[in-house]
């Protein structure tokens, strides 16, 4: 049996150290605690609060993200006293603090000032303030607010004691990124005169002589509000790209602020890179800006093996990070409270998700919220002290898995081991999904998730990366979706299989350049010389149609595989084909194929395979880049961090039964204190750490 620990886990060596701390300041050991909202109770709640998070084992809490309206009461007006004292009760209780700047939420007395602030939607209707992240975030007036509340919170909290962390806005992007009223319009003009030399660039950029939509005049340009029928696709994908770029801008005043006043202290802001729950931020350009990345993940309650998903929202979230240590700054102790059916978390479920995180790079594991709200949207949301008190399952697994968190503190800083690279762009999935593809069922993400999955389930850990990264250290690369890819991009890909790479790409990849302009000559446009083919036309397959594909194998396990909802007309001009069509438009023609070139391959997959033909073909993708199989039970995870005081194996497992790992020597188990040697048993729904 393969032992998970015979790759190589010899550290990358370190960047050097940012002048900035990456990490809370004052906490020694990993992030444990969750949202702290002590506004909505009495003070003589604080007491009890701060002795319940010491038993739970609490290290840091986050306050202040909603609280806009009781520091700044008016104009100019402000009240810190409640703050000084909570902040002073926490620091007292050994508890840090991250500490919100609450430009999340305006004060009802701003929008009764600046109602030109509240956003506009693409169908023209204001939306009214009440709820949360009613912005323009293009609105002048709010921009000066939120830089003002900023700079007097740093003013009177830069030198706090208790001060680890600041958390700058809430969830950029959720739930209005894009606002569509003249001051946008304005903004988008000026985004715009930055981005081209002129309007001539910006018209072939644009491709505006297609339905005469040419400018002859920067007021001419709009944004893309509601169209009689489709809208000019490059205009929407630079107006996506301006809308990621404003809410950044936001976000850098604000850090900015902070940066200059509290120079000791990093700055931070809540991700969403789970991409079922924020589409409209570019997070490659954001990861940068921060000096701490941090991410917030709800599980979809309902989906089969929602695991997955969690896994590969923190894979993302440590690859935008670059491969540092990130931070899980909210999820769920059990059910939330906005999807259709808000399922509870089953026992150990809590323990489980929260591992995970920590498993794939997150220093913590912190949750929304402390203490269930009584009143408001979220008051079913769960919390760590819920409604039913101390006397409940959930508070007593909120103190077991405290008690587990604090026991791994020797993981901080510490980096994931990895044995693949999966290529990941916002923009492209942002052109993709824009209106008139060839086939309704062209879904980038689905194919993300597809592929992500299919390597899961070969006990992969993967980093992602942008498809014009350095992907020098990866034997294998893969690309489930990549409709948008630059001539950098096919010079990337081509390198990197010229010098030994392993390359699989997903069908419909490669076919426009950055203005969402079909690449010259036949269709895979900047992928076709890596690919060793070209594709003469598509041929997506009707609704609920699938296709066999006949392959090396026979009726082997190179086999027929089913595929579905498209196919692509190949022509072979180097790569050889591995699998055809034998029914459906693309009959007799090629289906998957495999190129050398230089010193390694490159594979394409022309159709939508089901799980079984996926896992099937990244078996053979896998053995082409050196990977070996491991004999593992399917639902168990195994993942490694390295750093300076050794080797971290995290065994997850989400199955019903018991499992085993071998291990290549002894080491310590960290939740049990145990040594164990030889082979590490995992109890069904148990979480196990070593340390080698």
């Amino acid at each position: 049996m393969d032992h998970p620990l015979t790759r190589d886990v010899t550290p990358t060596a370190a960047a050097a150290p940012a002048a900035r701390s990456r990490r809370p300041v004052g906490l020694p050991a990993l992030a444990y605690g969750g949202d702290y909202n002590p506004e909505q109770w009495p003070e003589e709640v604080w007491e009890e609060d701060v002795r319940l998070m010491q038993q739970a084992g609490v290290t840091m809490v986050s306050v202040g993200i909603f609280s806009w309206a009781l520091l700044e009461t008016e104009r100019g007006v402000y009240d810190f006293g409640w703050l000084d004292r909570l902040l002073d009760l926490l620091h007292a209780g050994g508890i840090r603090v991250d500490l919100g700047t609450p430009t999340v939420v305006p004060p009802a007395w701003f929008y009764r000032e600046h109602p030109e602030a509240l956003p506009v939607t693409r169908e023209g209707v204001r939306l009214e303030a009440g709820s949360r992240g009613a912005i323009c975030h293009s609105s002048p007036a709010y921009r000066q607010a939120a830089a003002s509340i900023t700079e007097q919170l740093a003013l009177r909290y830069a030198d706090h004691p208790a001060l680890a962390l600041w958390h700058v806005h809430n969830e950029y992007g959720v739930p209005v990124s894009a606002c569509y009223c003249d001051a946008s319009a304005e903004d988008f003009r000026r985004w715009l005169r930055e981005r081209y030399t002129g309007l001539a660039e910006l018209n072939a950029a644009w491709g505006t002589t297609f339905w005469g939509q040419r400018y002859g005049a920067w007021e001419e340009i709009r944004p893309p509000r509601l169209t009689p029928t489709a809208g000019n696709p490059a205009q929407q994908l630079d107006w996506a790209r301006f809308t990621s770029d404003t809410l950044l801008e936001n976000f850098k005043r604000e850090r900015d602020v902070l940066h200059r006043l509290a120079p000791g202290i990093p700055v931070t802001t809540n991700f969403m890179t789970a991409l079922s729950q924020c589409e409209s931020l570019d997070y490659w350009a954001w990861g940068r800006e921060v000096d701490l990345v941090a991410n917030d993940h709800y599980l979809v309650a309902e989906a089969p093996r929602n695991h997955i998903n969690l896994a590969m929202s923190a894979d993302l979230t440590r690859s935008v990070a670059g491969g540092r240590p990130w931070l899980l700054l909210e999820h769920s102790t059990g059910a939330v409270n906005w999807q259709p059916r808000n399922l509870p978390k089953q026992p150990g479920e809590m323990a489980r998700n929260s591992l995970c995180h920590v498993a794939r790079g997150s220093d913590g594991a912190m949750f929304f919220q402390w203490r269930a709200s009584r009143f408001g949207a979220e008051k079913f949301h769960s919390a760590m002290l819920p409604h039913a008190g101390t006397d409940s399952r959930i508070w007593r697994e909120v103190v077991a898995l405290g008690a587990a968190v604090g026991a791994l503190g020797s993981v901080r800083d510490s980096r994931v081991v990895s044995d693949a690279a999966v290529l990941w762009d916002w923009q492209s999935w942002w052109a993709q999904k824009l209106e008139w593809r060839p086939s309704v069922e062209l879904d980038a993400r689905a194919q993300a998730d597809a592929w992500y999955a299919a390597a899961w389930d070969r006990h992969l850990t993967v980093d992602f990366a942008h498809p014009e990264a350095d992907l020098t250290d990866y034997p294998l690369v893969l690309v489930p979706a990549l409709y948008l890819a630059t001539a950098a991009t096919g010079d990337n890909l081509r390198r990197y299989v010229e010098n030994g790479g392993t390359l699989a790409v997903g069908h419909f990849s490669g076919i426009v350049d950055e203005h969402d302009t079909v690449h010259p000559g036949p269709y895979p446009g900047a992928l076709r010389e890596v690919l060793g083919l070209t594709v003469e036309e598509f041929a997506p397959l009707p609704e609920g149609r699938t296709v066999r594909l006949d392959g090396p194998g026979g009726d082997g396990p190179d086999g027929p595989l089913q595929a579905g909802s498209w196919s692509e007309f190949v022509v072979p001009r180097g790569a050889e084909t591995l699998w055809s069509h034998t029914e459906g438009p693309a009959a007799g023609l090629p289906a998957i194929t495999r190129h050398t070139l230089g010193r390694g391959t490159a594979w394409y997959l022309s159709t939508r395979l089901d799980a079984a033909g996926l896992d099937t073909v990244l078996a053979r993708v896998c053995a082409d880049a050196g990977l070996p199989e491991r004999a593992l039970p399917r639902d168990l995870e195994v993942v490694e961090r390295v750093g300076e005081l050794g080797r971290y194996l995290f065994a997850i497992n989400h199955g019903d039964r018991g499992a085993q790992v071998p291990l290549p020597g002894a080491g310590m188990e960290l939740l049990t204190g145990l040594l164990v040697e030889g082979v590490l048993e995992v109890p069904a729904g148990a979480v196990r750490v070593v340390h080698l």
